[in-house]
């Protein structure tokens, strides 16, 4: 109601300030200017342009707190830069524009300056200290440093790329040392070592950008270089070295403990650690002798001894080890170790020392010195003789001449011995020779002895040995035995060895070698039967096989016994030989008879002898006959060996591979002990007669054929004649009976007394199973004699019919079966039954194929080992578990039946056949949800009760009602932006369907939700199968419904009725959606009410990300903005303005009562108007005459040239002269100004975004747009129709002159 009062108080001023002046007003385009941040100062950045109905003088002029960027020419509205633009700084200000006519007070406008980013700024590092330290056991691959540089551009200009430009120092392998990653992670690329490469490096490290637009040309900016200090760490990684390569040093053997002999030095090859070094004796030739201390001294730990080390060189070898305090990195100790030499020199401290031993193997050990020592010397041995078994050795060990000494002769018995040699330096073999003969006799004494003493020739320590000398007896007596003769006896062959005597010596009373005898036989009879013992005198049987009575009775012998001096005595030895039974008896000739059978009788005496001793046991005979296959038959007398037959003999109870030959041994023994005995073999010939007919080997024979069949074999018959010779056993066969002529017989020798006959069809005959089915034959086998009798036999021939007939298979057993999935049967699931016609079929059942399929499609070899056949058709489950519905619903097995006795000349399988098992499904799938890629979206003004919000699919594996899936919602929780929770119970619902196996569950809206409500509504859904036996299986989702509220409906604007727009509807949607990347939700499209925007539309949406978040209309008018191809197609589309539906809403009482002021203004101003015709009408002419100067200027452009100047903001109009900026040129705006509507003051926008106006960049094609016309068509107007004379340019940029305030018809 404020309204219209408001309008009454300003009338008057209204009427006077439309009589008097109007004020001037920018173009619509003038609400936006982007600037690049290069534009040099200075240099034109735009130009102000307005228009003034009056054609007055216009001043021009920028004001704000962001004014001091421009300075600009009043009157030509030129601006210019006059401070530097930052896109860093501020990429976007406002300044306010002004402009006056000098009659009304200035118009001012926010003017939005929108800076455009160029490459001006460098990559600036951001780390303050460039240096690190790295341990040199540092992993390759690990991070040294990280570096940080932030370029203030934007897109490629403030993408940083690093670098390293250079490695200090420079050598070929820390070249590639190190590695910038594209984060700025500085890597080791290589391995580190503090003492071996270098303990310090500098990387120079540079930063650029990736390049971007700078004083119109594409430039990489880049940082200066920085240098990163690394510093390797040294690690205790290295062992001590010494500092020397050897030690060596001499030391006196008489130096006092604690002497110092030597120093050693070693250092920690770390040389960034230098760790103290510790020393210690690890090893040594002679422990204890020296020990080392803490500041590397050998210093003399014991006595010493050079005499100790002869064999060593008089050298100690002592291993130093240098071990560092601390452990290395490895835990373990860091140290190493050299062998040090100290050689110990010599002083006099040991006399002379006798040894037991000889100089070439002494060792002169302790246990080798001896004081006491032996020898032998024979009696009355000649002078300069040593003594013998004298190993002595006198030994000084000190050098030169402290180890010289002198050897002399002491003791009881030193006259007659002397001392070899007399001076010795270091050692020598010490001998004692006789000196007086005479003063050796062993019958004066049997032992002497003597002292060696060994004096020093330079201290004169002496030592002393005593040698004890046994002396040796001379030989000077015989042996004797106590009797010339000796009588003895022996076994003959007696075993050798045997002694024959063992009491039989000699005697010598001399001692030692000369009373030791020795015992000989002498060369004669019998020395090679026995020998004697050389040392004992035993008489022993030398050869036990010449030892023979039979050949020699007695032996005499002459046994000699030697002394150990070579005298020597004999006796003589008379040796008789006793009998013993070592002769076998002897048979006497070779015995051989021949009888004939059962009629001849054996009777033959065996001659044996016996060489041992008459009359006695041992040549005793007795006669026996061995076991034997015939030796039952016959007899021997004992006692002069005679062999008798016991009965008939039968030539064919003798094996046939003997010949009728019976071989009898007999055994001749003798009664001594042992007994010995003699075998002899005698050979019984038995000759055949005939008295055996042929004898068949069965009495009847039944022989099988097929029919049709010729010349086959029928069968074999077989006889035998128990005769053993070929003469008396040979065997023929004949045939006869009823049909004979059918067959024929050929008779075959198969061995003595055997024969076949082989029974056969001719080659042209072949037997008929329907005309004779049998026949009975009768064979006969006889021998060649003409007077013997033949034996018979009986043949049956049965004819067999042929099987030639195919099998069957039972087609009812075939009917398909039923079979459930993991493991549900086991065990025989079915029988395949296959029959026969023939009679002697033998069937069995073969699996051909298996066949796989799911749905009706071939699945390959999944069920391959599920079922097995057996031969008999039996069909199991083979692989109970592994059956799967879900895999394969029907397995098909093909089988046949193969006859396994069918002629060979005949079908033998039948046909294939096929048994389809259909497998049952089981509830073991549980249902699952099917991914979505959605979001789910409510907009609470949209959705209606029962209208779907969400939906979501699932699917189960299984089958029938185990497949089938029934959803259901088991929580709905509203999760607050603020994260409040709140259960929503009852809100939503959700129904069920199915699709190609596919269940949907769609969730639809119980009642109206709160529009105020901002937050998620998070729901659970359940999806659960029905299966009709066995428990239900369940899976469960979560959704987020995202709520949108109304403050995010956005209304947009179309050039066009909402029918047009509808059906374009679809085109606009993706085009807004690939402009906002969101999902657009429309409201509502209808038309514009206000008779002001006639033939326009507004459409109502939402545009939601799918997080759920949604644009406001600022937020899409920048969105929309930055899509040039997707905002020149929605132009396209007639979109015109963006807007919220309040600011839009709003906007219209006001536009209303705007226009019901106007009209009052205009009944109220009629009569003003007609007063003020004549002025109007002169500035009329005036402003009609400039509109023809620019036409005529028009002329001279050609359409589509860019000219140099600058552009007016927002439009494609420049400041050349001539040029009237009133003319109505094609814009590089929303083209909002494109419609044809009665005059500007028609164009009032109702969006509250006029400041949203969106600029096309100058490379976008232009968009033509003809003026709208009235139905009826008025005269041309000379201006438009110059200007569509125009040549077009290059641009093909249409002009048009639509202003329908300006018309030159009437000039």
């Amino acid at each position: 109601m404020v309204w219209p009062w408001l309008s009454c108080l300003l009338l008057p001023a209204l009427v006077v300030s439309v009589t008097a002046n109007v004020a001037p007003t920018f173009l619509r385009n003038m609400t936006t200017v982007t600037l690049p941040e290069d534009l040099p100062v200075g240099a034109e950045a735009f130009w102000l342009a307005a228009q003034d109905l009056d054609q007055d003088a216009l001043t021009y002029g920028i004001s704000g707190s962001n004014a001091y960027f421009f300075t600009v020419t009043a009157a030509t509205g030129e601006v210019k830069l006059a401070s530097p633009l930052d896109y860093e700084t501020q990429y976007w200000f406002t300044i306010i524009i002004s402009v006056s006519d000098g009659h009304n007070n200035p118009v001012q406008k926010d003017m939005q300056v929108i800076v455009e980013d160029r490459n001006d700024n460098a990559p600036v590092f951001q780390n303050t200290g460039f240096s690190t330290s790295i341990s040199e056991t540092l992993p390759v691959g690990s991070v040294v440093f990280s570096v940080l540089a932030e370029d203030k551009d934007t897109g490629s200009a403030g993408a940083v790329v690093y670098s390293i430009e250079e490695v200090i120092p420079s050598t070929g392998d820390s070249r590639h040392l190190f590695e910038i990653l594209a984060n700025g992670s500085i890597i080791l690329n290589g391995s580190l070592s503090y003492n071996n490469k270098s303990a310090f490096y500098q990387l120079e490290l540079k930063a650029c950008d990736s390049g971007g637009p700078y004083n119109n040309d594409f430039v990489i900016q880049c940082s200066s270089p920085v240098f990163l200090s690394i510093s390797v760490v040294d690690q205790p990684d290295l062992d001590p070295q010494f500092v020397r390569v050897s030690y060596l040093a001499s030391v006196a053997e008489d130096a006092p403990q604690g002497a110092s002999v030597l120093k050693v030095e070693a250092v920690d090859s770390d040389k960034g650690i230098n760790d103290p070094v510790t020393y210690s004796i690890s090893n040594s030739t002679r422990p204890g002798w020296f020990d080392i201390g803490s500041d590397g001294v050998i210093r003399v730990n014991g006595s010493l001894d050079r005499e100790q080390l002869l064999e060593e060189d008089e050298e100690v070898q002592v291993q130093v080890t240098a071990t560092e305090m601390h452990l290395n990195i490895y835990g373990q100790e860091a140290k190493v170790s050299i062998w040090v030499t100290l050689r110990v020199t010599d002083v006099n401290d040991h006399k002379p020392e006798f040894y037991n031993c000889s100089l070439s193997a002494c060792t002169f050990t302790p246990q080798e010195a001896q004081n006491n020592f032996t020898g032998y010397v024979e009696e009355h041995a000649s002078t300069r003789i040593p003594i013998d078994d004298l190993t002595m050795v006198v030994y000084d060990p000190d050098k030169g001449s402290n180890g010289t000494f002198l050897l002399s002769l002491g003791g009881p018995d030193a006259e007659a011995f002397s001392v070899s040699p007399s001076r010795v330096a270091g050692s020598a073999d010490v001998q004692v020779l006789v000196r007086a003969p005479s003063l050796v006799d062993y019958e004066t004494q049997t032992v002497m002895l003597v002292q060696v003493v060994a004096t020093d020739s330079v201290s004169g320590n002496a030592s002393v040995a005593s040698v004890t000398i046994h002396l040796r007896d001379i030989n000077d007596h015989t042996p004797t035995f106590p009797h010339s003769v000796y009588n003895l006896s022996v076994f003959e062959h007696s075993t050798k060895g045997f002694v024959v005597t063992d009491s039989i010596h000699a005697l010598d009373p001399d001692t030692g070698e000369g009373g030791r005898i020795t015992y000989s036989l002498l060369p004669g009879n019998g020395v090679d039967v026995f020998e004697v013992d050389p040392d004992s005198g035993t008489v022993t049987v030398r050869d036990s096989e010449l030892l023979d009575r039979e050949k020699q009775a007695v032996y005499y012998l002459t046994l000699q016994a030697t002394d150990g001096g070579g005298l020597s005595g004999s006796t003589t030895l008379q040796i008789f030989l006793l009998d013993i039974n070592d002769n076998e008896p002897v048979v006497s000739g070779s015995y051989s008879i021949f009888v004939q059978e059962e009629k001849d009788n054996v009777s033959v005496t065996i001659q044996a002898q016996d060489n041992d001793q008459p009359e006695t046991n041992n040549s005793l005979l007795h006669f026996s006959l061995l076991a034997g296959p015939y030796s039952h038959n016959f007899s021997v007398d004992p006692d002069d060996g005679t062999l008798r037959n016991l009965g008939p003999l039968d030539r064919e109870a003798i094996d046939p591979g003997l010949g009728g030959r019976i071989v009898l041994t007999v055994r001749v023994a003798d009664c001594g002990v042992p007994v010995l005995s003699t075998e002899v073999n005698v050979t019984i010939t038995v000759e055949d007669i005939n008295d055996n007919l042929p004898v068949f080997t069965q009495p009847t024979y039944s022989f099988p054929v097929k029919e049709r069949d010729p010349g086959v074999l029928v069968g074999v018959v077989a006889a035998s004649d128990a005769d053993q010779t070929e003469a008396n056993n040979r065997i023929s066969f004949s045939l006869s009976g009823n049909g004979t002529n059918n067959f024929m017989l050929r008779g075959t020798v198969l061995g003595s007394g055997w024969a076949e006959g082989r029974l056969s069809l001719p080659a042209d005959v072949s037997l008929d199973y329907e005309t004779q089915a049998s026949f009975t034959l009768t064979v006969n086998a006889e021998n060649p004699d003409p007077q013997g009798a033949e034996a018979a036999a009986e043949i049956l021939v049965t004819v067999e019919d042929v099987n030639d007939e195919p099998p069957t298979l039972d087609s009812v057993s075939l009917q398909g079966i039923r079979v459930a999935e993991n493991g549900s049967q086991h065990g025989l699931v079915a029988e395949v039954v296959a029959r026969d016609v023939d009679t002697m079929a033998q069937l069995e059942v073969q699996l051909v194929n298996v066949i796989c399929t799911k749905a009706g499609v071939d699945v390959g070899s999944l069920c391959h080992g599920w079922f097995s056949v057996l031969a008999n058709g039996s069909v199991f489950v083979n692989q109970s578990e592994a059956i799967d519905y879900e895999t394969c619903d029907l397995v098909t097995l093909v089988v046949r039946a193969y006859d396994l006795t069918t002629d060979p000349h005949f079908q033998a399988y039948s046909d294939n056949g096929s048994l389809p098992i259909t497998i049952e499904d089981v509830n073991d799938n549980a249902p699952y949800f099917l991914p979505e890629n959605k979001t789910f979206v409510i907009i609470p003004e949209l959705v209606m009760p029962n209208q779907q919000v969400a939906s979501v699919r699932a699917r189960d594996n299984d089958s029938g009602d185990n497949g089938a899936i029934l959803f259901s919602i088991l929580q709905v929780d509203f999760i607050a932006k603020d994260g409040a929770t709140t259960p929503f119970q009852g809100f939503f619902q959700i129904s069920t369907s199915s699709e190609d196996n596919v269940f949907i569950g769609n969730i639809e809206l119980v009642t109206s939700l709160d529009s105020t409500l901002q937050g998620t509504y998070h729901v659970t859904v359940q999806a659960q199968d029905s299966p009709s036996v066995g428990p239900a299986q369940e899976a469960q989702i979560a959704l987020n419904l995202f709520t949108v509220d109304q403050s995010y409906r956005v209304r947009l604007q179309f050039s066009m009725n909402k029918e047009e727009v509808g059906a374009n509807l679809k085109e606009i949607t993706t085009a807004l959606a690939q402009a906002t990347r969101t999902t657009v939700y429309t409201v509502s499209i209808q038309d514009a009410e206000s008779t002001q925007v006639r033939g326009r539309s507004y459409l109502d949406a939402y545009f939601v990300f799918p997080n759920g978040t949604a644009l406001t209309v600022n937020e899409l008018s920048v969105t929309i903005r930055s899509d040039q191809d997707s905002l020149t197609r929605l132009l396209q589309l007639g979109l015109v303005v963006l807007g919220s539906q309040e600011s839009q809403e709003s906007d219209t009482p006001t536009v209303l009562s705007g226009v019901i002021i106007g009209l009052v203004v205009v009944l109220l101003l009629v009569i003003v108007i007609m007063s003020a015709a004549l002025v109007c009408a002169r500035k009329s002419y005036h402003r009609k005459l400039s509109a023809m100067k620019a036409a005529q200027e028009a002329r001279r452009t050609v359409a589509g040239v860019m000219p140099s100047v600058s552009a007016i903001p927002g439009t494609n109009m420049y400041t050349t002269e001539w040029a009237n900026p009133m003319l109505n040129l094609a814009t590089k705006d929303l083209g909002f100004e494109s419609q044809a509507f009665s005059s500007d003051l028609d164009q009032i926008s109702f969006s509250s975004l006029d400041d949203n106006s969106v600029d096309l960049e100058k490379d976008k094609q232009k968009i033509k747009k003809k003026p709208l016309h009235s139905p009826t068509e008025p005269d041309p107007e000379p201006l438009s129709v110059v200007l569509a004379g125009r040549k077009p340019g290059t641009g093909g940029q249409e002009l048009s002159f639509t202003e329908a305030g300006l018309n030159t018809t009437d000039l």
